[in-house]
């Protein structure tokens, strides 16, 4: 069904494409004589390059294998290319193929994914409403390429908020004052219900991140406190907070079964039926003192199901943070072991509809209704086996956090 979705798409770019070059630049199709020598254009334009005088079909083969910046710089080459690489179907093409593949997604780069589920752009509105060559383009209805390239992870640095001079010199005279380590809540059901548990390779990996404190009880029998090293310089803790004791938790995993939540308590819904939590008064008193948070999500596939109970149980930890819209929330997309290298691999080809392992981390902000949230936000995928990817999350939540990385 995926390749089905991919060739219609591909077709539908295709068609756009060579109406438009038909129409504006019909003298840039013209046959190519047998030494490849392009037919002498004798009018005021210039002369079409080779690569102007290929298939459209061909042409978008090619784009298809170039990355972003690299179609920006072949727009920069001539007219003709820059029209053509601006094409609003290429982009939403470019959208649907690559957006699973992303490995990080926040509250800055987020696509509107609206933008995909309305009808398809007319190909006579997105075309002929260009004038040729021109620098502007009409009011179309989205403007794929500016969601692209703000959440693609090659480009979006451009997106992230500048730093002011300022902070500069405030982040010299903090590092001359003894500060606390900051402190992270992580839950959620990814921490229990893979095979591999990420808490038990945190506490073992020195080679990611060192263990610099001993373990201390912080929460009777759900949760326990440990300090890490970051990049062996910065000092942070993770309170972990388990839905409940130990031999539950591996009962309910062997068994698939669900268990007793006891770190929120069920208040009943609202109008809309969603489930309303409120956490355990041990748990409201860790949200009160913590500079952040992070939840372990389930991202294999088919076992991150109960998404309203996941949105209102971490709209509950967010709201007992004493009502600070600036603790930031990491969100681990959690699956136990690595994809298999063939899948891996397939995200820089332009055939990619190998099924994926793992929940596309843009799918998990949108399962969990991220975007319509007033803290900033982040989901990183994760691997619990490897823990890679974990590192650029404790980096972007020490970053929140007021943390010079």
């Amino acid at each position: 069904m995926a390749g089905n979705n991919q060739q219609l798409n591909e077709s539908v770019v295709i068609r756009s494409l060579r109406r438009f070059r038909d129409r504006y630049f019909p003298n840039s199709w013209k046959d190519v004589k047998d030494d490849l020598t392009p037919v002498v254009n004798t009018g005021q334009e210039p002369e079409p390059g080779f690569l102007d005088t290929l298939p459209v079909d061909v042409q978008f083969l090619i784009m298809t294998f170039l990355c972003p910046g690299d179609i920006c710089r072949l727009g920069a080459t001539s007219r003709y290319w820059r029209a053509m690489v601006r094409d609003p179907l290429l982009w939403r093409y470019f959208l649907l193929r690559d957006m699973p593949y992303w490995p990080s997604i926040d509250h800055v780069t987020m696509p509107q994914l609206e933008l995909l589920d309305a009808p398809l752009i007319d190909e006579h509105e997105s075309l002929e409403d260009r004038e040729e060559g021109g620098d502007t383009v009409m009011e179309l209805k989205f403007d794929y390429m500016s969601e692209y390239l703000k959440g693609c992870p090659s480009c979006r640095q451009q997106w992230l908020p500048s730093r002011p001079a300022y902070d500069v010199v405030t982040s010299f005279l903090q590092s001359l004052v003894a500060s606390s380590e900051p402190r992270y809540a992580m839950f959620g059901p990814g921490m229990e219900q893979l095979d591999v548990s990420i808490v038990r390779r945190l506490m073992h990996a020195p080679d990611v991140l060192p263990v610099s404190g001993t373990p201390h009880r912080q929460i009777n029998g759900v949760g326990s406190g440990i300090s890490y090293m970051f990049n062996n310089q910065l000092k942070f803790n993770i309170l972990t907070l388990y839905s409940t004791n130990r031999a539950e938790r591996e009962r309910a995993r062997v068994q698939q079964q669900s268990i007793s939540n006891k770190l929120f308590t069920c208040e009943g819904t609202d109008d809309s039926g969603s489930p309303i939590y409120s956490p355990a008064p041990q748990v409201r008193q860790v949200c009160q003192v913590v500079d952040g948070f992070i939840y372990v999500a389930n991202a294999e596939p088919g076992r991150g199901g109960e998404g309203e109970s996941e949105v209102a149980q971490i709209q509950a930890v967010l709201n007992s943070a004493g009502g600070s819209a600036s603790r930031p929330l990491l969100v681990l997309s959690c699956v136990s072991r690595e994809e298999p290298e063939a899948v891996r691999t397939s995200c820089t080809a332009s055939s990619r509809n190998t099924a994926r392992c793992r929940t596309p981390c843009v799918d998990v902000a949108k399962r969990l209704r991220l975007p319509q949230l007033a803290n900033p936000w982040m989901v990183q995928d994760t691997v619990a086996e490897s823990l890679s990817g974990l590192l650029d999350g404790v980096a972007w939540l020490l970053r929140c956090s007021g943390v010079k990385v």
